[in-house]
């Protein structure tokens, strides 16, 4: 398959996806992040285009429905739900309290809440405002293993973090590879040095091991060539 390079779009009655790895699709379909994906490793690298219409009158709500029922058509995808305790970490404040301040809110700007991801070769991360199980959430998707929140901070802070990825963990993936061919002549900022575990100390948390667990998408049959749109 061709490098992925994202062309999505959801409009009334029509659902896009261009260039996607079906793990994508799969996250979109069932509400998933994709540590909780069981399947084989092909889902990450394959890159499909799936069009599809929506019944008149269909509301974006039952868009994920239709997406399970358009994957079991062309990829004869069949599939569980089971609980797996898996390795991973709990997210905590650390002993010297935590080192970033609550957002404030501001209606005059538009974009204040959005977070902007780090993705580039050398570094990965995110800037913005979030909670601490949005956090947690975004730290569970960076292949080091699930990340729960207990750090019992209940409101939005402002989160700037940015660390060098381990690439036995952390690979590179599609949005980056998709960036780097969007902007093929930008100049890349300096790669941070501290690694993950280190950055998040420097604000204040630590991320603890425990046992957690998962709510796991269990991918029990998928065809990698679909039947035609």
């Amino acid at each position: 398959m061709d490098r992925c390079a994202f062309q999505n779009s959801i409009d009334p009655g029509r659902i896009s996806f261009r260039g996607d790895p079906l793990k994508l699709v799969l996250m979109e379909a069932f509400k998933v992040k994709t540590e909780e994906i069981s399947g084989p490793s092909w889902l990450d690298e394959d890159c499909f285009e799936i069009v599809a219409s929506m019944p008149e009158g269909s509301a974006r709500e039952q868009m994920p429905a239709m997406l399970q029922a358009l994957l079991a058509e062309r990829f004869k995808l069949a599939s569980h739900k089971e609980t797996r305790t898996r390795s991973g970490y709990a997210l905590v404040v650390d002993k010297n309290g935590p080192k970033f301040r609550e957002s404030e809110p501001n209606p005059n700007v538009v974009t204040a809440g959005r977070t902007m991801f780090r993705f580039s070769g050398g570094t990965s991360g995110f800037k913005g405002s979030m909670t601490m199980e949005s956090l947690a959430r975004q730290l569970s998707n960076k292949g080091y293993g699930p990340v729960r929140d207990s750090t019992e901070l209940k409101g939005k802070y402002d989160i700037d973090l940015a660390w060098a990825p381990d690439p036995s963990f952390e690979r590179p993936g599609p949005f980056a590879q998709a960036s780097a061919d969007a902007h093929p002549n930008a100049e890349p900022p300096p790669a941070p040095s501290a690694d993950m575990f280190t950055a998040i100390r420097a604000l204040g948390l630590r991320l603890e091991p425990r046992k957690v667990p998962v709510e796991m998408l269990v991918i029990d049959h998928v065809e990698r060539i679909p039947s035609e749109n």
